[in-house]
Protein backbone atom coordinates (compact mmCIF):
# COMPACT_ATOMS: atom_id res chain seq x y z
CA UNK A 1 0.00 0.00 0.00
CA UNK A 2 1.02 3.61 -0.52
CA UNK A 3 0.83 4.46 3.19
CA UNK A 4 2.80 1.51 4.53
CA UNK A 5 5.54 3.93 5.56
CA UNK A 6 3.14 5.35 8.19
CA UNK A 7 3.25 2.11 10.15
CA UNK A 8 5.69 1.91 13.03
CA UNK A 9 8.48 -0.37 11.87
CA UNK A 10 9.89 -2.89 14.29
CA UNK A 11 13.58 -2.57 15.01
CA UNK A 12 15.54 -5.28 13.28
CA UNK A 13 18.12 -7.31 15.18
CA UNK A 14 21.63 -6.18 14.15
CA UNK A 15 23.46 -8.76 12.06
CA UNK A 16 27.08 -9.70 12.62
CA UNK A 17 29.33 -10.85 9.81
CA UNK A 18 30.56 -14.33 10.64
CA UNK A 19 33.09 -14.62 7.84
CA UNK A 20 36.72 -15.03 8.86
CA UNK A 21 37.91 -13.27 5.69
CA UNK A 22 37.61 -9.87 7.30
CA UNK A 23 36.11 -6.80 5.75
CA UNK A 24 34.84 -6.96 2.18
CA UNK A 25 34.44 -4.05 -0.26
CA UNK A 26 32.32 -4.78 -3.36
CA UNK A 27 32.50 -2.67 -6.49
CA UNK A 28 29.71 -2.77 -9.04
CA UNK A 29 29.48 -1.36 -12.52
CA UNK A 30 26.55 -0.35 -14.65
CA UNK A 31 27.17 -3.15 -17.18
CA UNK A 32 27.68 -2.91 -20.90
CA UNK A 33 25.29 -1.12 -23.21
CA UNK A 34 22.86 -3.48 -24.95
CA UNK A 35 22.25 -2.57 -28.61
CA UNK A 36 19.63 -4.16 -30.82
CA UNK A 37 20.75 -6.38 -33.75
CA UNK A 38 21.74 -4.61 -36.95
CA UNK A 39 20.35 -7.10 -39.49
CA UNK A 40 17.67 -5.91 -41.92
CA UNK A 41 14.79 -7.70 -40.19
CA UNK A 42 15.62 -6.34 -36.75
CA UNK A 43 16.11 -2.81 -38.08
CA UNK A 44 12.72 -2.85 -39.79
CA UNK A 45 11.04 -4.32 -36.72
CA UNK A 46 12.59 -1.83 -34.28
CA UNK A 47 12.91 1.25 -36.46
CA UNK A 48 9.70 1.04 -38.53
CA UNK A 49 7.16 -1.32 -37.01
CA UNK A 50 8.04 -0.41 -33.42
CA UNK A 51 8.99 3.26 -33.72
CA UNK A 52 6.43 5.99 -34.50
CA UNK A 53 9.06 8.49 -35.73
CA UNK A 54 10.68 6.02 -38.14
CA UNK A 55 7.28 4.80 -39.34
CA UNK A 56 5.97 8.29 -39.99
CA UNK A 57 9.18 9.43 -41.70
CA UNK A 58 9.18 6.47 -44.11
CA UNK A 59 5.48 6.79 -44.86
CA UNK A 60 5.78 10.53 -45.39
CA UNK A 61 8.60 10.15 -47.92
CA UNK A 62 7.16 7.12 -49.73
CA UNK A 63 3.66 8.56 -50.10
CA UNK A 64 4.93 11.98 -51.21
CA UNK A 65 7.40 10.47 -53.71
CA UNK A 66 4.81 8.06 -55.16
CA UNK A 67 2.44 10.99 -55.74
CA UNK A 68 4.99 13.03 -57.73
CA UNK A 69 3.92 13.12 -61.42
CA UNK A 70 6.35 11.50 -63.87
CA UNK A 71 6.86 12.58 -67.47
CA UNK A 72 8.45 10.60 -70.29
CA UNK A 73 10.51 12.36 -72.94
CA UNK A 74 13.42 12.01 -75.30
CA UNK A 75 15.69 14.66 -76.74
CA UNK A 76 13.01 16.07 -79.05
CA UNK A 77 9.60 15.76 -77.39
CA UNK A 78 7.55 14.89 -74.36
CA UNK A 79 5.18 11.94 -74.76
CA UNK A 80 1.52 12.06 -73.83
CA UNK A 81 1.10 8.40 -74.72
CA UNK A 82 3.75 5.67 -74.79
CA UNK A 83 3.99 1.92 -74.03
CA UNK A 84 6.26 2.69 -71.06
CA UNK A 85 3.63 5.04 -69.61
CA UNK A 86 0.95 2.39 -70.16
CA UNK A 87 3.06 -0.20 -68.34
CA UNK A 88 3.66 2.10 -65.37
CA UNK A 89 0.02 3.15 -65.25
CA UNK A 90 -0.99 -0.48 -64.62
CA UNK A 91 2.17 -2.45 -63.72
CA UNK A 92 0.33 -5.58 -62.56
CA UNK A 93 -3.12 -6.91 -61.81
CA UNK A 94 -3.31 -5.65 -58.22
CA UNK A 95 -1.28 -2.43 -58.24
CA UNK A 96 -1.38 0.95 -59.91
CA UNK A 97 1.53 3.30 -60.50
CA UNK A 98 1.32 4.95 -57.07
CA UNK A 99 1.08 1.60 -55.24
CA UNK A 100 4.06 0.16 -57.10
CA UNK A 101 6.31 3.15 -56.50
CA UNK A 102 5.23 3.51 -52.86
CA UNK A 103 6.33 -0.08 -52.21
CA UNK A 104 9.55 0.53 -54.15
CA UNK A 105 10.42 3.68 -52.18
CA UNK A 106 9.57 1.99 -48.87
CA UNK A 107 11.91 -0.93 -49.59
CA UNK A 108 14.69 1.48 -50.57
CA UNK A 109 14.27 3.55 -47.40
CA UNK A 110 14.07 0.57 -45.04
CA UNK A 111 16.88 -1.60 -46.42
CA UNK A 112 18.85 0.64 -48.76
CA UNK A 113 17.93 -1.73 -51.61
CA UNK A 114 14.89 -1.99 -53.91
CA UNK A 115 14.24 -4.74 -56.45
CA UNK A 116 11.85 -4.56 -59.40
CA UNK A 117 11.01 -7.75 -61.31
CA UNK A 118 10.04 -7.80 -64.99
CA UNK A 119 7.55 -10.52 -65.99
CA UNK A 120 7.83 -11.32 -69.71
CA UNK A 121 4.95 -10.14 -71.88
CA UNK A 122 3.78 -10.46 -75.46
CA UNK A 123 5.77 -7.45 -76.75
CA UNK A 124 9.22 -6.07 -76.16
CA UNK A 125 8.35 -4.47 -72.83
CA UNK A 126 7.60 -6.59 -69.75
CA UNK A 127 4.01 -7.68 -69.28
CA UNK A 128 4.06 -6.90 -65.55
CA UNK A 129 6.28 -5.26 -62.94
CA UNK A 130 6.52 -6.44 -59.32
CA UNK A 131 8.40 -5.11 -56.27
CA UNK A 132 10.31 -7.88 -54.48
CA UNK A 133 11.16 -7.92 -50.80
CA UNK A 134 14.73 -6.89 -50.10
CA UNK A 135 15.20 -9.27 -47.16
CA UNK A 136 14.54 -12.26 -49.43
CA UNK A 137 16.96 -11.26 -52.20
CA UNK A 138 20.63 -12.22 -52.41
CA UNK A 139 23.06 -11.00 -55.08
CA UNK A 140 25.30 -13.57 -56.77
CA UNK A 141 28.56 -11.90 -57.89
CA UNK A 142 30.62 -13.15 -60.78
CA UNK A 143 34.39 -13.48 -61.08
CA UNK A 144 34.70 -9.79 -61.94
CA UNK A 145 32.47 -8.69 -59.04
CA UNK A 146 29.48 -7.73 -61.15
CA UNK A 147 26.17 -9.51 -60.42
CA UNK A 148 25.51 -12.53 -62.62
CA UNK A 149 22.28 -13.58 -60.87
CA UNK A 150 19.90 -12.83 -58.01
CA UNK A 151 18.51 -15.52 -55.70
CA UNK A 152 15.05 -14.93 -54.27
CA UNK A 153 14.24 -17.16 -51.32
CA UNK A 154 10.63 -17.81 -50.26
CA UNK A 155 9.53 -20.54 -47.87
CA UNK A 156 12.64 -22.67 -48.28
CA UNK A 157 12.57 -22.44 -52.09
CA UNK A 158 15.06 -20.40 -54.12
CA UNK A 159 14.30 -18.85 -57.50
CA UNK A 160 17.29 -17.64 -59.51
CA UNK A 161 17.09 -14.66 -61.87
CA UNK A 162 19.83 -14.90 -64.49
CA UNK A 163 21.30 -11.51 -65.36
CA UNK A 164 23.63 -12.60 -68.17
CA UNK A 165 21.31 -13.20 -71.10
CA UNK A 166 19.43 -10.37 -72.83
CA UNK A 167 17.48 -7.75 -70.89
CA UNK A 168 17.94 -7.93 -67.13
CA UNK A 169 14.89 -9.39 -65.33
CA UNK A 170 15.76 -7.50 -62.11
CA UNK A 171 16.24 -3.79 -61.60
CA UNK A 172 18.35 -3.29 -58.47
CA UNK A 173 18.20 0.24 -57.05
CA UNK A 174 20.40 0.93 -54.05
CA UNK A 175 21.50 3.78 -51.86
CA UNK A 176 25.20 4.53 -51.85
CA UNK A 177 27.25 2.49 -49.39
CA UNK A 178 30.94 3.41 -49.09
CA UNK A 179 31.93 0.03 -47.62
CA UNK A 180 29.82 -2.39 -49.64
CA UNK A 181 30.16 -3.19 -53.35
CA UNK A 182 26.77 -4.84 -53.78
CA UNK A 183 24.24 -3.54 -51.26
CA UNK A 184 23.06 -0.09 -50.26
CA UNK A 185 23.10 1.70 -46.92
CA UNK A 186 19.73 2.26 -45.28
CA UNK A 187 18.87 5.42 -43.31
CA UNK A 188 17.76 3.03 -40.56
CA UNK A 189 21.34 1.79 -40.22
CA UNK A 190 22.59 5.35 -39.75
CA UNK A 191 19.84 6.03 -37.21
CA UNK A 192 20.11 2.68 -35.39
CA UNK A 193 21.61 4.17 -32.21
CA UNK A 194 18.94 6.89 -32.08
CA UNK A 195 16.25 4.23 -32.58
CA UNK A 196 17.61 2.25 -29.62
CA UNK A 197 17.75 5.35 -27.43
CA UNK A 198 14.20 6.33 -28.38
CA UNK A 199 12.93 2.80 -27.71
CA UNK A 200 14.74 2.67 -24.34
CA UNK A 201 13.25 6.02 -23.36
CA UNK A 202 9.75 4.83 -24.26
CA UNK A 203 10.27 1.60 -22.31
CA UNK A 204 11.55 3.61 -19.33
CA UNK A 205 8.46 5.83 -19.40
CA UNK A 206 6.19 2.77 -19.57
CA UNK A 207 8.03 1.09 -16.70
CA UNK A 208 7.79 4.29 -14.67
CA UNK A 209 4.03 4.30 -15.09
CA UNK A 210 3.64 0.58 -14.40
CA UNK A 211 6.08 -0.01 -11.58
CA UNK A 212 7.63 3.15 -10.21
CA UNK A 213 5.29 6.01 -10.95
CA UNK A 214 5.54 8.67 -8.29
CA UNK A 215 2.34 9.61 -6.45
CA UNK A 216 1.10 13.15 -6.84
CA UNK A 217 2.03 13.75 -3.21
CA UNK A 218 2.53 12.24 0.23
CA UNK A 219 0.67 12.59 3.53
CA UNK A 220 3.24 13.23 6.27
CA UNK A 221 2.37 12.53 9.89
CA UNK A 222 3.57 15.24 12.31
CA UNK A 223 2.64 13.66 15.60
CA UNK A 224 4.51 13.14 18.81
CA UNK A 225 8.17 12.36 18.29
CA UNK A 226 8.68 8.63 18.15
CA UNK A 227 4.96 8.01 17.79
CA UNK A 228 2.89 6.99 14.81
CA UNK A 229 -0.64 6.24 13.72
CA UNK A 230 -2.41 3.39 15.39
CA UNK A 231 -3.70 0.51 13.31
CA UNK A 232 -7.25 1.84 13.59
CA UNK A 233 -6.16 5.35 12.52
CA UNK A 234 -4.15 3.99 9.60
CA UNK A 235 -7.02 1.82 8.32
CA UNK A 236 -9.44 4.74 8.62
CA UNK A 237 -7.06 7.02 6.66
CA UNK A 238 -6.68 4.47 3.85
CA UNK A 239 -10.45 3.94 3.69
CA UNK A 240 -11.12 7.69 3.50
CA UNK A 241 -8.63 8.12 0.66
CA UNK A 242 -9.95 5.18 -1.35
CA UNK A 243 -13.59 6.15 -0.85
CA UNK A 244 -13.43 9.92 -1.28
CA UNK A 245 -10.29 10.82 -3.25
CA UNK A 246 -9.78 8.15 -5.96
CA UNK A 247 -11.38 7.81 -9.37
CA UNK A 248 -12.63 10.25 -11.99
CA UNK A 249 -15.71 11.16 -9.91
CA UNK A 250 -13.51 12.56 -7.12
CA UNK A 251 -11.03 14.37 -9.35
CA UNK A 252 -10.17 17.80 -7.89
CA UNK A 253 -11.98 17.17 -4.62
CA UNK A 254 -10.27 18.98 -1.71
CA UNK A 255 -8.72 16.91 1.10
CA UNK A 256 -9.31 17.73 4.75
CA UNK A 257 -6.40 16.66 6.95
CA UNK A 258 -6.41 16.48 10.75
CA UNK A 259 -4.49 15.00 13.63
CA UNK A 260 -1.02 16.20 12.61
CA UNK A 261 -1.23 15.14 8.96
CA UNK A 262 0.35 17.35 6.27
CA UNK A 263 0.22 17.12 2.44
CA UNK A 264 3.49 17.32 0.47
CA UNK A 265 3.13 17.53 -3.34
CA UNK A 266 5.64 15.73 -5.56
CA UNK A 267 6.82 16.34 -9.12
CA UNK A 268 9.32 15.14 -11.68
CA UNK A 269 12.96 15.38 -10.74
CA UNK A 270 15.48 17.18 -13.00
CA UNK A 271 16.83 13.78 -14.12
CA UNK A 272 13.32 12.77 -15.25
CA UNK A 273 12.99 15.92 -17.32
CA UNK A 274 16.45 15.39 -18.84
CA UNK A 275 15.42 11.85 -19.83
CA UNK A 276 12.43 13.29 -21.68
CA UNK A 277 14.73 15.69 -23.56
CA UNK A 278 16.94 12.74 -24.51
CA UNK A 279 13.95 11.03 -26.09
CA UNK A 280 13.13 14.16 -28.11
CA UNK A 281 16.76 14.42 -29.25
CA UNK A 282 16.71 10.78 -30.42
CA UNK A 283 13.45 11.38 -32.31
CA UNK A 284 15.01 14.41 -34.00
CA UNK A 285 18.05 12.37 -35.08
CA UNK A 286 15.81 9.68 -36.62
CA UNK A 287 13.91 12.27 -38.64
CA UNK A 288 17.15 13.94 -39.77
CA UNK A 289 18.60 10.59 -40.93
CA UNK A 290 15.64 10.15 -43.28
CA UNK A 291 15.80 13.76 -44.48
CA UNK A 292 12.47 14.78 -42.94
CA UNK A 293 12.28 18.14 -41.16
CA UNK A 294 11.42 17.33 -37.51
CA UNK A 295 8.56 19.82 -37.66
CA UNK A 296 6.75 17.61 -40.21
CA UNK A 297 6.65 14.59 -37.86
CA UNK A 298 5.38 16.60 -34.89
CA UNK A 299 8.63 17.10 -32.96
CA UNK A 300 8.24 20.28 -30.96
CA UNK A 301 10.98 22.75 -30.18
CA UNK A 302 12.61 22.59 -33.61
CA UNK A 303 13.35 26.07 -34.96
CA UNK A 304 15.29 25.12 -38.10
CA UNK A 305 12.52 26.42 -40.37
CA UNK A 306 10.44 29.55 -39.90
CA UNK A 307 7.11 27.85 -40.60
CA UNK A 308 5.51 24.62 -41.75
CA UNK A 309 5.29 25.75 -45.38
CA UNK A 310 9.02 26.42 -45.56
CA UNK A 311 9.77 23.03 -43.98
CA UNK A 312 7.48 21.29 -46.45
CA UNK A 313 9.17 23.05 -49.38
CA UNK A 314 12.62 22.02 -48.13
CA UNK A 315 11.34 18.45 -47.67
CA UNK A 316 10.32 18.21 -51.33
CA UNK A 317 13.38 19.99 -52.67
CA UNK A 318 16.03 18.17 -50.59
CA UNK A 319 14.51 14.72 -50.03
CA UNK A 320 11.56 13.82 -52.25
CA UNK A 321 12.71 15.14 -55.64
CA UNK A 322 16.26 13.68 -55.45
CA UNK A 323 14.79 10.29 -54.49
CA UNK A 324 12.21 10.34 -57.29
CA UNK A 325 14.83 11.47 -59.81
CA UNK A 326 17.19 8.64 -58.81
CA UNK A 327 14.53 5.92 -59.01
CA UNK A 328 12.94 7.26 -62.22
CA UNK A 329 16.33 7.38 -63.97
CA UNK A 330 17.15 3.80 -62.91
CA UNK A 331 13.75 2.44 -64.02
CA UNK A 332 13.81 4.22 -67.40
CA UNK A 333 17.37 3.01 -68.09
CA UNK A 334 16.33 -0.54 -67.16
CA UNK A 335 13.24 -0.49 -69.39
CA UNK A 336 15.36 0.89 -72.23
CA UNK A 337 17.09 -2.52 -72.32
CA UNK A 338 13.75 -4.09 -73.27
CA UNK A 339 12.38 -1.57 -75.78
CA UNK A 340 15.63 -0.18 -77.18
CA UNK A 341 14.08 3.33 -77.20
CA UNK A 342 16.19 6.06 -75.59
CA UNK A 343 13.49 7.64 -73.41
CA UNK A 344 13.81 9.14 -69.94
CA UNK A 345 11.44 9.17 -66.98
CA UNK A 346 11.75 12.24 -64.77
CA UNK A 347 9.67 14.02 -62.10
CA UNK A 348 7.67 17.05 -63.13
CA UNK A 349 8.23 19.76 -60.46
CA UNK A 350 5.72 22.07 -62.16
CA UNK A 351 2.89 19.82 -60.89
CA UNK A 352 4.03 19.79 -57.25
CA UNK A 353 1.99 22.31 -55.26
CA UNK A 354 4.65 22.67 -52.54
CA UNK A 355 7.12 24.01 -55.14
CA UNK A 356 4.67 26.20 -57.06
CA UNK A 357 6.18 29.45 -55.76
CA UNK A 358 9.72 28.49 -56.71
CA UNK A 359 8.70 27.26 -60.15
CA UNK A 360 6.75 30.48 -60.85
CA UNK A 361 9.85 32.50 -60.02
CA UNK A 362 11.99 30.30 -62.30
CA UNK A 363 9.56 30.61 -65.20
CA UNK A 364 9.43 34.38 -64.73
CA UNK A 365 13.24 34.73 -64.68
CA UNK A 366 13.71 32.52 -67.74
CA UNK A 367 10.92 34.27 -69.63
CA UNK A 368 12.43 37.68 -68.93
CA UNK A 369 15.90 36.66 -70.19
CA UNK A 370 15.76 38.05 -73.73
CA UNK A 371 19.35 37.02 -74.46
CA UNK A 372 18.46 33.31 -74.28
CA UNK A 373 17.28 31.35 -77.28
CA UNK A 374 14.11 29.26 -77.17
CA UNK A 375 16.14 26.07 -76.95
CA UNK A 376 18.19 27.38 -74.03
CA UNK A 377 15.05 28.44 -72.17
CA UNK A 378 13.49 25.00 -72.64
CA UNK A 379 16.68 23.34 -71.41
CA UNK A 380 16.68 25.48 -68.25
CA UNK A 381 13.08 24.50 -67.58
CA UNK A 382 13.80 20.81 -68.13
CA UNK A 383 11.75 20.60 -71.35
CA UNK A 384 12.67 18.90 -74.64
CA UNK A 385 14.26 21.10 -77.25
CA UNK A 386 11.26 21.06 -79.61
CA UNK A 387 7.69 20.21 -78.70
CA UNK A 388 6.02 18.36 -81.58
CA UNK A 389 2.84 16.29 -81.73
CA UNK A 390 3.23 12.56 -82.18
Amino acid sequence: MVFDFLRRAEKAVPETKASAAGRLVAYGGSGRVAWSPRDAGSLVKNGFQGNPIGYRAVRLIAEAAAAVPLVLQDEMRRFDGHPVLDLLRRPNAVQGRADLFEALYTQLLLSGNAYLEAVPGAGKLPGELHVLRSDRMALVPGADGWPVAYDYRVGGKVHRFDMMGGAAPICHIRSYHPLDDHYGLSPLQAAAVAVDVHAAASAWSKALLDNAARPSGAIVYKGVEGGGLSTEQYDRLVFELEANHQGARNAGRPMLLEGGLDWKPMGFSPSDMEFHETKLAAAREIAIAFGVPPMLVGITGDATYANYQEANRAFYRLTVLPLVGKVAAAVSHWLEGFSGAAVELKPDPDQISALAGERDQLWARVGAADFLTEGERRALLGLPRISEPE
